[in-house]
């Protein structure tokens, strides 16, 4: 068929932030592409999933929809309070430190500075508005009300979409981005695999009451509260000083088991946790209490011959660390730029497909397995220790803080391609949440700490290319594959192979680096050399390096306090400085 035989270049289906950020991307890098997105409800529409973690800010304005977001003065959130671990003490994990937030920040602020290090606790009803109104203001067109009844399709390719009120639609494209309902998906007949046993429910609702929150905002700023009770746990999220949503999380058959309507259950978490309940003493749940299931679950298929799976209709990681609608915006991102490209028709169309399904699953996969990781060391569900005991036994976990480090880093340590982070932590956040999880009592260790002789090794490596997605275009860049592990020449591993490849010596690295990247603000290379630093970490972790001592020479110091500026114990408070650098 002829692009004049098609009433769409590309069909969305779903107005989410999944939808809205693929649109937007399509119609922002190339403006005569025609774009459709239907969507089956009305906004604006609660949507549980309000808690962002910092990426999202850098997506949001690479849109061009910051300035709308940031007019909507949705609360700062600068980080996550926990009971989580082997004790019952709370315990602080900070995107930043409270110190390099200014005491007056008004509103909006520009994308930049400190905001950078931030994400947002979002009403989801007013967020998604602005995404999808967004999308609409880039040239989309957008349909409210419009229900997907029937998808034709022939041979794995789609034909064609049919709306409740019998329109027939075609589209050289289709982007299933309907969420759980995943019509698109279903149609196709494409399964989906849970790899966990992380199989919850949740049960949550709305409330509010004067000054609820009052407490919990300071410098303008907030934190999401995540507490555990015994049978699971429930997010505490401040969306204003007057509203909050709380929700409980808990294994799907300790729920069935238990015989209890959901209503009793979440009371009961509730009464259990003294802080949460203190909040709510005189707050009003705004409606009846809602609920859905949350197993953690991968498509078998990403895309097809002109289809493609976006969001949480490909997957969905369990909401503990807060990655949904990261997952989420990036995905739509690279569905939008994978689309551009086969626009374009430079790039392999094959490779294109096959570098959006292998990074977007193992996006998923690897929340899942951290969420694994979260869940098995958590000695305060004392009632579920059995069902702690087997994610552990499936997952093949081991909880020193090195075995669970190799464990984790296996599926690799990168929400954007080119940095060691996930779910907001880096490599020093990993290894100090991996002590408050663990038995011991000894400093969080490093691999490379005490060596100073460090060689690349690629040894049986096969050079392949990886997508780096800039600018509305999808660069090919080096990288190497090895029994399964990916090493991708960019970001802060291209600054640590380039230095291995000129020295060997640890001194000669570091200066090597600091070269390369005190360019910059000061502040801003030491950043950068800490990130360079953490990456070796994990290199030599995954084997891309051998690290060795030679004697008659210094060697590395990598420290990274118990108690940190980032992460540290509620009671004890934020030290005044903190560093997880080399020394």
């Amino acid at each position: 068929m002829s692009d004049a035989t098609f009433d769409y270049d590309v069909l969305i289906i779903g107005g989410g932030p999944a939808g809205s950020t693929t649109g937007g991307f399509l119609r922002k890098y190339n403006p005569d592409l025609r774009v459709l997105i239907l969507e089956r409800e009305n906004f604006p529409r609660d949507h549980v999933g309000e808690s962002q973690l910092p990426p999202i800010g850098r997506i949001l304005d690479e849109l061009g929809a910051w300035e709308k977001v940031e007019a909507a003065k949705f609360p700062i959130k600068i980080g996550a309070s926990y009971t989580w671990g082997k004790t019952v003490d709370p315990w602080e994990f900070e995107f930043l430190p409270l110190g390099e937030v200014p005491e007056d920040n008004g509103r909006p602020e520009p994308y930049d500075g400190w905001r950078v290090k931030t994400a947002l606790q979002v009403d989801r009803a007013v967020y998604d508005k602005i995404l999808l109104d967004h999308a609409a203001s880039l040239g989309c067109e957008v349909r409210e009300g419009a229900r997907v009844a029937k998808i034709n399709h022939e041979n794995g390719r789609v034909t064609s979409v049919v709306t409740e009120d019998s329109r027939e639609i075609t589209a050289r494209y289709y982007v299933d981005a309907s969420g759980n309902v995943a019509i698109l998906r279903r149609a196709l007949g494409v399964k989906v695999d849970a790899p966990t046993k992380l199989r919850n429910v949740s049960f949550w609702n709305y409330w509010q009451g004067a000054s609820l929150n009052e407490d919990l905002f300071g410098h303008g700023v907030t934190r999401v509260q995540v507490r555990s009770v015994p049978f699971g746990w429930l997010w505490y999220i401040p969306l204003s000083e007057q509203r909050t949503s709380v929700g409980l999380v808990c294994p799907a058959d300790y729920y069935k088991q238990s015989g209890r309507r959901p209503q009793e259950l979440y009371d009961e978490a509730i009464s259990l946790e003294p802080q949460i309940s203190s909040l709510l003493e005189h707050a009003s749940p705004e409606k009846e209490l809602e609920g859905t299931t949350d197993w953690s679950f991968l498509a078998d298929q990403a895309c097809g011959d002109n289809w493609f799976l976006c969001g949480e209709t490909l997957g969905f990681a369990d909401p503990v660390l807060a990655a949904g609608l990261t997952l989420t915006h990036s995905c739509g991102r690279h569905c939008a730029y994978t689309l551009l490209e086969l626009f374009r028709g430079e790039l392999d169309s094959a490779w294109l497909k096959k570098e959006y399904g292998d990074l977007q699953c193992k996006k998923v996969i690897q929340h899942m397995r951290f969420a694994e990781y979260w869940y098995s060391a958590n000695g305060c569900f004392s009632d579920l220790q059995a069902f702690c005991s087997e994610i552990a036994k499936d997952a093949g976990l081991k909880l020193s803080p090195t075995a669970a480090f190799r464990w984790l880093s296996n599926g690799g340590l990168d929400d954007e391609i080119g940095q060691a982070i996930i779910g907001g932590f880096d490599v020093a956040g990993l290894k100090q949440v991996q002590w408050r999880f663990s038995e011991e009592s000894k400093e969080v260790e490093y691999l490379i700490s005490g060596k100073n002789v460090f060689k690349l090794n690629l040894q049986n490596a096969k050079k392949i290319k990886i997508p780096v997605l800039k600018d509305g275009r999808i660069r090919q860049a080096d990288g190497y594959e090895r029994q399964g592990k990916i090493l991708a020449r960019t970001g802060a591993y291209e600054l640590i192979i380039e230095a291995l490849e000129a020295h060997s010596d640890v001194e000669k690295i570091v200066q090597h680096l600091k070269t390369r990247l005190y360019g910059a603000a000061s502040a801003d290379g030491a950043f950068a050399l800490q990130q360079a630093m953490q990456a070796l970490e994990v290199m030599v972790s995954d084997y891309w390096v051998f690290a060795s001592v030679n004697k008659k020479k210094p060697v590395l110091n990598m420290h990274t306090p118990k108690e940190g500026q980032y992460i540290y114990t509620t009671a004890l408070g934020a030290p005044k400085s903190e560093g997880a650098g080399a020394a």
